[in-house]
């Protein structure tokens, strides 16, 4: 009989790390948002060039993974995320400040690299305090801060655009980042061994099921024979074709409903909120049962190939239905976001603790480089086809591709005997 781990660490550590990735992601999403409420007429910005800063976060983003990643594992999670929200934060607000694009160019590019870390630090973070029935869980309350984030960042930004601009916007946006920074290095505690909250038993009682759990991974040396292994590298092509479809979805969304007749930006704000309503109640559902059964392939690939179709029907459907278009965003944005819990718990599942940091760090850059294609091709579509159909093409093609490789890579639960 497995003992009751402490139920303390779902209180005092998930609040924490869920407000924390919410204020991180903020600004992923809401430059979509000023893109469609002046800000490329005030900057004079070509249709090419908001396509490119729309991508070029994560192409910062994208360099600076596996730095990021190792550091959290091997010194300190705890610190790194501390001084990526001040930077983050204080960039965040003098996107509101440019007067030129140039300027621009570079705050986007030195946003990415800031925030880079935080993703896989945090998982990180998580995989020191929760164990493998309990990851996915934990996973999902961290990434859960993504859609929560955009659904009361896209309400609020409408609000914000429509009556201070959106100058204002982003910088009222910003400085919660830099506050949040202290209440984070006050409230978080690196790993279990460090809460003063928990008893000595409680934190041996996490450390031993811990140990257990690394026996029964195949040992790798180091990171060269991690980056070289089959898992690791379809784990990468996997992320990155599913990226490449999120993200073209997430940045262009307000831009697609905000092409419909009579649109306003405040309407656009609530319409754009409504798919991530149905991302939480599927990252909720689907984190549940993956660790109730610990069958992690059956709730990543089915939600993918239900993007894809959804996707696909939106490009039927075309821009002259809107409701039955819209209708098809919603539900392929739910189905988007529904398996991240499962599928960051199977990448520590497959790799033993000593490589898994950075593991994590390759397969987020791809997933980020997959991002900056996916943001940048999207636009990129828009502005040369003047519709939305090619990029709906794109997008279901890329997350149907990812289905599949989930199918191969992720193996279903060794039966137990």
């Amino acid at each position: 009989m497995k003992t009751q781990l402490a139920k303390a660490r779902w209180f005092r550590i998930i609040p924490i790390v869920f407000i924390t990735y919410s204020l991180a992601y903020l600004d992923r999403a809401n430059f979509g948002f000023a893109a469609a409420g002046g800000m490329t007429e005030d900057l004079n910005i070509s249709k090419g060039t908001s396509s490119l800063l729309g991508s070029l976060f994560f192409l910062g983003y994208f360099f600076f993974q596996i730095p990021g990643a190792q550091y959290a594992a091997h010194k300190s999670a705890k610190k790194l995320i501390f001084f990526s929200l001040i930077l983050w934060g204080g960039l965040a607000a003098a996107t509101g400040m440019v007067s030129d694009v140039g300027a621009l160019i570079v705050i986007r590019f030195m946003l990415g690299v800031v925030e880079s870390a935080v993703m896989p630090a945090m998982l990180i973070l998580l995989s020191q305090w929760f164990t493998k029935d309990e990851r996915s869980r934990a996973n999902t309350f961290l990434i859960l801060g993504n859609p929560v984030t955009v659904l009361w960042m896209s309400v609020l930004s409408g609000y914000l655009i429509s009556a201070l601009g959106w100058r204002w916007m982003f910088i009222i946006q910003g400085v919660p980042g830099i506050i949040w920074a202290f209440i984070w290095w006050k409230m978080i505690d690196e790993k279990p061994k460090d809460a003063h909250w928990l008893t000595q038993q409680e934190k041996d009682d996490i450390d031993e099921r811990l140990q257990e759990e690394q026996q029964g991974i195949k040992p790798m040396k180091n990171y060269a024979q991690a980056f070289k292994s089959k898992e690791v590298i379809l784990l990468c092509l996997q992320y990155f074709l599913w990226s490449l479809g999120v993200y073209g979805f997430v940045m262009w969304l307000p831009s697609i409903i905000k092409a419909a007749p009579d649109m306003d930006i405040v309407t656009t704000g609530w319409l754009s909120s409504v798919p991530y309503i149905l991302a939480i109640i599927g990252m909720m559902g689907a984190s549940y049962f993956a660790d109730k059964t610990l069958n992690r392939k059956i709730f990543i690939w089915p939600f993918l190939v239900i993007a894809s179709l959804s996707l696909f029907g939106g490009y039927l459907a075309g821009t002259e239905n809107f409701w039955l278009s819209f209708t098809l965003l919603v539900i392929s944005g739910g189905a988007l976001y529904a398996p991240y819990g499962p599928f960051f718990a199977v990448i520590t599942e497959m790799l033993p603790r000593n490589v898994a940091g950075g593991a994590l760090g390759l397969i987020n850059s791809m997933g980020a480089l997959g991002s900056f294609i996916g943001a940048y091709l999207v636009g990129y579509l828009n502005g040369l086809t003047g519709d939305f159909g090619a990029s709906y093409m794109l997008m279901s093609g890329a997350v149907l591709l990812s289905a599949i490789i989930t199918l191969i890579v992720v193996k279903p639960p060794v039966a137990a005997h």
